[in-house]
This record gives C-alpha cells, sequence and structure tokens, in this order.
C-alpha cells in the first residue's frame, strides 16, 4: 500500500488528543459539507430556472429557421419544396408569413403581428397544445395570445362583433388625409381560441391561414418570411444548414434554435457562470479553514512525524501525508455535500417546497452540475492542502 495514503487515512479517522483539534477539524468538515451543497443546490436551481425561461421561446421557435437573407420576404417554387422533402433529417417543414399589423374591435385598437401558417405548422412547433379553445386557423378564423385579448376586450367564437385586423398596403410614398382609410386591407376574423404562455409573447401574435395573411398582405401565394424546420434526432445541423442554403441560392439564411435566442441564451450563459464564481468564491474562502486545520494536525502530530523522519520517511513523503490527508478530507466533504444537495433538489422535485406564485420553484438535477462540484472542491482542495503540507519543513520536525 502507498505509506502516505495509509498514514493519511489512519490520520483522519484518529481524534487528536486536544479537543480543540477535534472541534477545529469538525467544523472544517461541516464547512466543506454545506458549501458544496449549497453550490450543487445553486446550480441546479439555475439549471432549472434556465429550462423553465427557454420553454417560452421552444413553444414558437422550430429546431430550425430559414429566414430572407434581405427583406422581409422571399419567394419558394414547388422544386424547391420537393428538394425540401428529400433532404434526410428533416421530419417535417412549415410555411408562415409574419408582418406588423393593427388590431382592431369595437373602440379598442392594438399593435401585434399577424402570423400566417400552414397546417403543417403544429408538426413543428408545440404551440397548439398550449391555447384554450380550437386550434382552427381556417375560414377566416384564428387564435390570439391572452393579453390582446384582454387588451382588445374581445372573446372567443364572437360572431356578431369580430375582431378586424388592418394591414397596411405595399406601396411608396406619403400617406394623405384623404387616402388614409383607403391605405389599408381589412380582414375580420373570429378567435376559435387564445394561447397563453408568457406575458411578453401573449401579447405579440395572431395566428390565421396562411394564404388569407398572404391575401391580407397582398403577397403572391409563393412568398413567405420563413420556413419553420422540425429536425430528426441526432441530424448533423450544419451540413443541413448547408443543403436549405443550397437549395434557395444563398437567399435565406438558416438559424438554429438557439441562434434565434442568442441574446436570451448569452445572458442565462452569463449569469450562470456569474452565479458559479460568486459561489466558488465563498468556496474558497472555506477552504482557508482547510489550510488552518492541516497545519494544527501538522503542529499536533509533531512527535509523530519526527519519528517517522527518524525511521528514513523523507520530508517529502511527510509532506505528501498531509496533503493527501487534506485531499480526502475536502473530497468526502464534496461527496457527502452534493449527497445532501440532491436529497434537497429531489424533495423539491416531489413536493415543490418552494414555490412562486402557483409554480413550484424549477430545479433540474444534471449530472454535469454533479461533475462541476466535484472539480471545484477537489481543485481547491489540492491548493490548500499543498499551501499547508508545505509547511513542514526539516528545522520544524528535528527540533
Amino acid at each position: 500500500m502507498n505509506f502516505p495514503l495509509y498514514i493519511a487515512k489512519r490520520y483522519v479517522r484518529s481524534k487528536s488528543s486536544q479537543n480543540a483539534v477535534n472541534i477545529i477539524n469538525f467544523i472544517t468538515f461541516l464547512v466543506i459539507v454545506i458549501g458544496s451543497a449549497a453550490l450543487f443546490v445553486v446550480l441546479s436551481a439555475f439549471t432549472g430556472l434556465k429550462t423553465f425561461s427557454l420553454s417560452f421561446t421552444d413553444a414558437f421557435d422550430p429546431d430550425m429557421k430559414a429566414i430572407p437573407v434581405s427583406g422581409k420576404f422571399f419567394n419558394i417554387s414547388e422544386d424547391q419544396e420537393k428538394q425540401l422533402s428529400k433532404i434526410e433529417g428533416i421530419a417535417s417543414y412549415a410555411k408562415e408569413i409574419e408582418e406588423k399589423v393593427l388590431l382592431q374591435h369595437r373602440e379598442k385598437s392594438d399593435i401585434a403581428y399577424v402570423k400566417g401558417i400552414d397546417k403543417k405548422y403544429a408538426k413543428v412547433t408545440t404551440l397548439d397544445s398550449l391555447f384554450y379553445g380550437d386550434w382552427n386557423i381556417e375560414d377566416e378564423q384564428g387564435v390570439a395570445g391572452l393579453g390582446l385579448v384582454n387588451s382588445l376586450g374581445v372573446s372567443v367564437f364572437q360572431t356578431r362583433n369580430p375582431l378586424k385586423i388592418l394591414a397596411l398596403k405595399p406601396g411608396k410614398g406619403s400617406l394623405s388625409k384623404q387616402g388614409l382609410a383607403n391605405s389599408y386591407n381589412t380582414l375580420p376574423i373570429v378567435l376559435s381560441g387564445v394561447y397563453q404562455i408568457e406575458e411578453s409573447l401573449d401579447k405579440k401574435y395572431i395566428f390565421i391561414h396562411l394564404p388569407l395573411a398572404q391575401a391580407l398582405l397582398e403577397k403572391q401565394p409563393n412568398q413567405i418570411s420563413g420556413l419553420n424546420f422540425k429536425l430528426n434526432p441526432e441530424v448533423d445541423v450544419l451540413a443541413l444548414k448547408n443543403k436549405i442554403t443550397a437549395i434557395f441560392s444563398d437567399k435565406v439564411l438558416v438559424k438554429t434554435r438557439q441562434e434565434l435566442n442568442s441574446t436570451l441564451y448569452k445572458m442565462l450563459n452569463t449569469e450562470n457562470i456569474a452565479t458559479y464564481l460568486i459561489f466558488t468564491l465563498v468556496l474558497i474562502i472555506a477552504l482557508f479553514n482547510v489550510v488552518g486545520a492541516i497545519i494544527m494536525m501538522i503542529l499536533d502530530k509533531q512527535q509523530n512525524s519526527k519519528t517517522l523522519y527518524n525511521l528514513g520517511v523523507t520530508i517529502k513523503e511527510l509532506r505528501r501525508i498531509y496533503f493527501v490527508q487534506g485531499i480526502l478530507v475536502t473530497t468526502a466533504g464534496g461527496i457527502i455535500g452534493i449527497l445532501l444537495g440532491a436529497f434537497f433538489v429531489s424533495i423539491q422535485l416531489l413536493f415543490g417546497l418552494v414555490s412562486i406564485g402557483s409554480i413550484d420553484y424549477p430545479v433540474e438535477f444534471q449530472l454535469m452540475n454533479v461533475l462541476v462540484v466535484i472539480a471545484t472542491i477537489v481543485v481547491l482542495g489540492i491548493i490548500a492542502s499543498k499551501i499547508a503540507s508545505s509547511r513542514i519543513t526539516k528545522k520544524l520536525i528535528t527540533r
């Protein structure tokens, strides 16, 4: 057996003759456990919060989307659609057209985006599972966000006073007061359903059938503003991007879900790193206790070290004994802390003891968080043990 490891294990298990040293060792171990548990719980909570935040955009955003490189719209031909259907890795795709419009209902009005979608849209997003009423966007029916419904005072299946969508007619030049009334195309819509996801998104969109939206905006049947793709698992995303771009002769820009929400992803990742660094700083301060505890152990075991030195153990091996002891203490404390943190996370997942309003605070158990906490504790433990064990010198042992 490795001699320094054998002695270090005995020192970890044995108690000192001085009660003060035992108390210091216990407090040091307890600090490591609590610090590790806190770091794991915070990382799990932030992971859950990140997933919860991204779930709002996942309802609207497909796995991949093609948008025009310049302008708002681009053309898609039947031949291009046939080529898209032959690409392996694309489970389904849906066409859409989007533009800012004015919504009116009786004396109330609001600005929103009309999104014309085809029948395949429900296959590439999960929006149809997050609404009330019927997901019917045909026959001059549509689905609007709860925020728009509340601001306009419109109800579902209100046929006598339908919601009006006003879209500015395409053209150039300024609008005169006389021609203002003729500057808009108007489309009456009866709401068949209402979706509710998140406040800003609930005030943004009204969904109608693609041909209706194209007619409202005076666009041709082959003119669209985006293509939404549902991808098969484990597909080569980069290769798929190149194939789609080639079909449209580099006139479209293909983005993944993460690229569509790059600002949100960057913000969440930055917050995650900042949180980790803050709690790591707390652990660094806590692990100064490890340095002090090891030094106290060195002084307490001074006579034992002197005996070992006289028996032929080198100064380097004596340092290694206390170095290994420090790593054993920090690693054991880190593992117990992770188990304790996992217990709290499991309690939250099962019973939802902490809530935000009517929603249980989101937490998520991930193996990556376990590895991050263990790596942090081990690295900091190595540094602390190295600093403390370097205090052993020939002068200290022989005096």
